[in-house]
């Protein structure tokens, strides 16, 4: 799925590109995934394979780092390999999508 996140006064050579594993399960961790950077300041673009696990970020550097996006990420439920949600949110996730976790 490919999600815009906002407009951007930026040209896209300006942008910066992150790519890094989410883990989850199911079309609903997609949604909650993207939408958890949906808005935010500085980023035009998220998209995370489901098959993969992978999420790509079209980002802008200067107003944003790759772990305030993995803070973000794990905000609403979700791992990444260097930053892990509160159990407390993992727990409340679907049944379907509480993936199993590193």
């Amino acid at each position: 799925m490919l999600m815009s996140c906002g407009s951007s006064q930026t040209t896209n050579d300006s942008l910066a590109k992150a790519e890094f594993k989410v883990y989850g399960n199911c079309g609903m961790c997609e949604k909650r995934i993207e939408g958890s950077l949906k808005g935010v300041s500085g980023i035009s673009y998220a998209d995370w394979d489901q098959t993969s696990k992978m999420i790509i970020i079209s980002y802008e550097s200067e107003k944003i780092s790759i772990d305030e996006m993995k803070v973000k990420i794990a905000g609403v439920g979700y791992d990444t390999e260097s930053h892990r949600a509160k159990e407390s949110v993992y727990s409340k996730l679907p049944e379907c999508c509480q993936y199993e976790r590193p």
